[in-house]
C-alpha cells in the first residue's frame, strides 16, 4: 500500500509523521498551552517573524530535496513541504491572515478537531514511513 520511488520519502514521512502526532497530542493534552502560545503571536511580533523564517527554511529544504509527485505518500510529503514554505512566506510578509486563523484554531472545540486531524495525518505518514517500500 505504501510504495514509493525513493527512500527519502519514507524518511521524511517518518519525521513529519512523528512531529505531527506529537503536535496533535500536545493540542489534546495541553490545550491551554496552545492558547498561551497564540497570545505571543501577532503581526508585529518577532516570534511570528522567526517562526516564518523557520517554516520557510524547513519547507524550502523539503522541496529542494523532495519535490516528488510519484506516489500518494510522496505527494503528501511534498505538499507538507510546500505548505510550510508558503506558510513561512506569509508569516514573514503578511502575517495578519495566518495570525487570525491561528487564533481561531485555538478555540476549545475547534482546537480538538484540528489536533485530531493532525494526529490522523501524522499517524498515516508515520505508518507509511515505517512500513512503506521504496524503489518500485
Amino acid at each position: 500500500m505504501f510504495e514509493t520511488t525513493t527512500v527519502l520519502t519514507l524518511h521524511l514521512a517518518k519525521a513529519l509523521g512523528l512531529y505531527m502526532v506529537a503536535a496533535g497530542l500536545s493540542g489534546l493534552i495541553s490545550h491551554g498551552r496552545w492558547q498561551r502560545w497564540m497570545m505571543d503571536f501577532g503581526p508585529e511580533s518577532a516570534l511570528t517573524y522567526v517562526t516564518g523564517v523557520v517554516a520557510f527554511a524547513i519547507g524550502t529544504a523539503i522541496i529542494i530535496a523532495h519535490n516528488i509527485w510519484s506516489s500518494p505518500l510522496a505527494i503528501i510529503v511534498t505538499l507538507v513541504g510546500w505548505a510550510a514554505l508558503i506558510e513561512g512566506l506569509i508569516l514573514i510578509a503578511f502575517p495578519d491572515p495566518l495570525v487570525r486563523i491561528g487564533t481561531s484554531l485555538v478555540r476549545p472545540g475547534i482546537s480538538k478537531i484540528f489536533a485530531v486531524v493532525t494526529i490522523l495525518i501524522g499517524a498515516f505518514l508515520l505508518l507509511g514511513g515505517l512500513i512503506g517500500r521504496a524503489g518500485l
